[in-house]
């Protein structure tokens, strides 16, 4: 019944993150020495980072140039061919696609980069990557691990967030699902316009998200929130609390647990670039292959957080809610 069946091209997980930033010894200090992730390469004003339990090259780039955008949101596909697939599938919809060659990311196969259609966010899709082991000195007895665990212990890029205007959140988180496979987890509305999505999690596996995207609420397309690194517990993000605060670095949130999700999160600033990151920890697993979205309303406070302090939502005043932008469809110039 089976026999020659091809789902198309899919999906597998996030897989990555350029971000740029106009301070790079800060930001690997941020990265390296404090998050504990490891420096897999360094060329020319660019460092690739990944954490203790990926065997894949890179999950972080850092790009030191003058502006703090991100450059690139980065997804693996399931097989090396779903690379010209999903070329194929992006073009005959009429999107702009562009051949990024091997190497362009070193370590990295080749992608293709194009804009998601009513968010503007650059998307890179990739399959081939290096699996580099790391120095003797770093390396763990454990096989499951890439290297030692150090610093506050992140072990991997969980997910990455975005935002674009709420004229086009609905259009872009549609495309998302339609055209990509991501399948819609949870999702806010506002009560008074249930068809009106403030914000919606989206994933191709387990996780609550691969990725998610709300409205901005400063109006603008091709906005970002925040990048996600997964520790291991919910100990682990106290401790982080205790020594980010310790050291000064910006907290915009947390830590809590969110309600949507029931992951715990803290909210912090990279020090470099000026950009969100958030530590996460546990979280709900979807397995469910009939599983049907739940629906929150934007005036229930325990999706965003079911216990700690609620962020301020004010975007008057809140660095909680601020966005920084993305890059188009061209790479910015990077400062060497």
């Amino acid at each position: 019944m089976t026999r020659g069946y091809d789902p198309g091209p899919r999906i597998a997980h996030a897989g990555g993150i350029n971000i740029g930033t106009p301070d790079l010894e800060r930001s690997l200090w941020f990265f390296r020495d404090l998050f504990g992730m490891e420096v897999t390469a360094e060329d020319d004003g660019v460092a690739y980072l990944r954490g203790y339990q990926e065997w894949d090259h890179h999950c972080l780039v850092l790009t030191q140039q003058d502006e703090a955008i991100i450059n690139a949101y980065s997804f693996r596909v399931a097989r090396p061919q779903d690379v010209e697939l999903f070329h194929e599938q992006l073009t005959a919809e009429g999107l702009d696609v562009r051949v990024l060659p091997a190497g362009s990311e070193t370590g990295r196969g080749e992608a293709i980069r194009f804009l998601i259609p009513g968010g503007g966010h650059p998307i890179e899709l990739f399959h081939d990557m290096a699996r580099p082991q790391p120095p003797a000195g770093l390396r763990s007895r454990l096989p499951g691990n890439s290297s030692r665990r150090r610093g506050l212990g992140v072990r991997r890029l969980d997910h990455l967030n975005v935002m674009t205007s709420p004229a086009t959140i609905n259009q872009a988180e549609a495309w998302l699902r339609e055209s990509l496979g991501f399948r819609r987890r949870e999702f806010l509305t506002l009560p008074q316009a249930p068809g009106l999505i403030l914000a919606s999690w989206l994933s191709v596996n387990s996780k609550l998200h691969d990725i998610a995207i709300g409205a901005a609420p400063n109006g603008q397309d091709a906005q970002f929130h925040h990048v996600a690194f997964a520790i291991e517990n919910f100990h682990d993000m106290l401790t982080a609390a205790d020594q980010l605060k310790d050291l000064d670095i910006q907290i915009d949130a947390g830590p809590g647990k969110h309600g949507i999700g029931q992951a715990m999160y803290l909210y912090l600033r990279d020090p470099g670039s000026g950009h969100r990151i958030e530590l996460y920890s546990g979280g709900r697993e979807f397995f469910e292959p009939d599983w049907e979205p739940i629906e929150w309303k934007a005036d229930n406070p325990i999706g965003l957080t079911w216990y700690g302090d609620l962020p301020s939502v004010d975007p008057q005043t809140s660095s909680y809610v601020t966005t920084t932008p993305s890059a188009g469809l061209d790479l910015p110039h990077r400062r060497t």
